[in-house]
């Protein structure tokens, strides 16, 4: 027999009043930009001073707010609550905002920011006035991030993963300490608990996105697990195709295993020299492969931001194949870390995500948020723990779950993290207006740079930009860039030679910089902005990566630098400055002969390429 049970269990007065105390009592940040125990008149009296602590401000309601009285399908749509906590182990963080003598407007105060850097702020802040609007997110790396200052690191990789603000993990430590918590599947009351916590979790994830009711959400381990679950369950036939963009995740790629396996038909949409794909190439291809009613099922996969290219897909093409008659699996793990994303507006079958790229904590949850109509169509090929309510052994009869998510959450779901889901949604709700504004104006700034850097001696360019750069800067919080906040890039010596990456890699850490290098699990791309298309074709069975830099001769891949929620001036300031070491002879040498010493030299042998 099964152990599930349904979500619908009744908790009785006193235990959900104590969970309603737990869940929304707690508040994740400061978010105030005159914040902490700064009285107002401390600031002057100048009314064009925000003043964020007001009752008013502290609640970011979605949709609405919702009273103690409000039903169970209203509470679904969750308040976002980002308020102060009343406890001493959190402490205040400095106010925002300062008054300088020598200026007539209050400016921004960066205490990490270096001597160094502080002309080139003041400088950043007259070509980019804008980028005043995200002062609030200054607070948050003053609250939320200090650790970076106390480790004197540059963390410039919010691609591979988001960093974890301090206050979510103690707001979650707290109501561990505070809760008993059992497996979901029981009844018992420490059971009702977590399951209360993974249905609000599950409401939690379907606001944030504007799902409209005919969604639901599978938790699953992260954005892989997610894509593979529907590939296995997909009906891929002898007829069907599986449309797929070539700039996409391996996991995307590897759904391509199953409808081969199946007898699909698979199709690629090139990727352009900067990444992404052309939507009227794409649309090209879709409609070759044209559907009719009794046609088999075919599946369009699209990739929202790719995390390599930081190109940003087109969704009218999904609206295109939904038209045709595809269904639409749309990866938005790189895209919903910093851009806000509606299923309302765009409703694709299915998307997945990993939630510690969009708030770094906790890791080994993701989830697929799916159309319930379109779970109806997927076959799974076994069964588990959890996704069943009666299983006839011996024999071959097997029920079930009555609830459509149960069906397809293996075993038993990571329960005791649940609750950092929607608390980290809550927090993301509260900052997310204002990161694409910041993070354009940091990236604009930071390639604009890279791009006029030349070597002392010979003037040689020290870096060539591949990733797609922004058309512009934004000017308001609230727009929405065209592009990622990613940058791909690879150097080059004096004489034009290109750099290696493990070197550059190895020269950043000296730097305390986390960046990442390599093709990103993103061959595709990857091969599009390095234009070696030609190169991947002659790829054979079995083939290594030092094969192929062999065959090409040198390292493959970029180095990768991204910004997200915790990025501010000084980490975009500590990159450029690092760069601009590298146009210095004496200082690019003695790094250089310390990374020949501790193993460069042979990386350099496997793959026959010179320096």
């Amino acid at each position: 027999m099964g152990n599930s049970q349904s979500s619908n269990v009744k908790l009785d007065t006193s235990k959900r009043r104590e969970i309603r105390r737990l869940r929304s009592a707690p508040v994740l940040s400061k978010i105030g930009l005159v914040c902490g125990r700064q009285s107002q008149s401390s600031l002057g009296s100048d009314p064009s001073v925000l003043n964020l602590t007001s009752e008013k401000s502290r609640y970011y309601d979605s949709p609405t707010r919702h009273s103690d009285n409000s039903s169970e399908s209203d509470r679904s749509h969750f308040a976002i609550k980002h308020i102060s906590r009343d406890t001493n182990d959190l402490p205040s963080p400095p106010p925002l905002i300062q008054f300088h003598p020598n200026n007539s407007v209050y400016a921004p105060t960066h205490d990490n920011l270096t001597p160094d850097a502080s002309e080139a702020y003041r400088s950043f802040l007259q070509q980019f006035p804008q980028y005043r609007l995200t002062w609030i997110l200054d607070t948050l790396r003053r609250s939320d991030y200090g650790r970076l200052e106390r480790a004197k690191e540059t963390y410039v990789d919010y691609m591979g993963g988001s960093l974890y603000p301090e206050s979510l993990v103690r707001v979650h430590t707290n109501f561990l300490y505070q809760s008993v918590m059992g497996n979901t599947h029981s009844v018992s009351n420490s059971s009702k608990l977590s399951l209360k916590c993974a249905d609000e979790a599950r409401a939690a994830v379907l606001a944030f996105f504007k799902a409209p009711p005919e969604y639901t959400v599978i938790f699953t381990p992260n954005a892989t697990a997610a894509l593979k679950l529907v590939g296995e369950s997909y009906p891929f036939t002898e007829g069907s195709h599986y449309l797929l963009c070539a700039d996409s995740h391996n996991s995307v790629h590897g759904i391509r295993q199953f409808a081969t396996n199946r007898g699909a038909e698979v199709c690629y949409i090139p990727s352009t020299n900067h990444g992404g794909f052309d939507p009227q190439i794409a649309k090209t291809l879709l409609l070759r492969h044209r559907l009719a009613k009794n046609l088999p099922p075919s599946l369009f996969a699209i990739t929202g931001q790719s995390n390599i290219t930081n190109s940003k897909a087109s969704f009218s093409t999904i609206e295109l194949a939904q038209s045709l008659g595809y269904h639409t699996l749309l990866d938005a793990a790189a895209l919903a870390p910093t851009s806000s994303f509606s299923l309302m507006e765009t409703p694709v079958d299915a998307m997945v995500i990993s939630f510690y790229k969009m708030f770094g904590f906790p890791t080994g949850v993701g989830a697929l948020i799916v159309k319930k109509s379109f779970l109806k169509k997927l076959e799974r090929p076994w069964f588990a723990g959890g996704t069943v309510d009666v299983v006839q052994v011996p024999g071959n009869i097997v029920t079930r779950s009555h609830e459509p998510h149960e069906q397809f959450e293996d075993g038993t779901i990571n329960y005791l993290t649940l609750p950092a889901v929607t608390d980290g949604l809550r927090f993301l709700s509260a900052y997310l207006p204002f990161l694409p504004l910041r993070l354009s104006c940091l990236v604009y700034h930071m390639t604009s740079t890279l791009s006029k850097m030349r070597h002392e001696t010979t003037g040689i360019p020290v870096v060539r930009i591949l990733s797609r750069a922004p058309s512009r800067p934004l000017t308001s919080v609230g727009e929405l860039s065209d592009t990622g906040s990613t940058v791909a890039l690879i150097f080059f010596d004096p004489s034009g030679h290109m750099i290696p990456n493990s070197f550059i890699e190895y020269a950043a850490t000296k730097q305390n910089i986390s960046l990442r290098t390599g093709c990103m699990c993103n061959p595709g791309g990857a091969a599009a902005i390095l234009g070696i298309q030609e190169d991947m074709k002659k790829l054979y069975p079995g083939v290594t990566l030092k094969d192929f830099e062999h065959a090409v001769g040198r390292e493959l891949g970029v180095v990768r630098i991204s910004l997200g929620l915790g990025s501010n001036f000084q980490d975009v300031w500590t990159v450029l400055k690092f760069v601009k070491q590298l146009t210095n002879q004496e200082w690019r040498s003695t790094i250089l002969n310390e990374w020949m010493r501790d193993g460069g030299e042979a990386v350099l042998e496997s793959i026959g390429q010179a320096i």
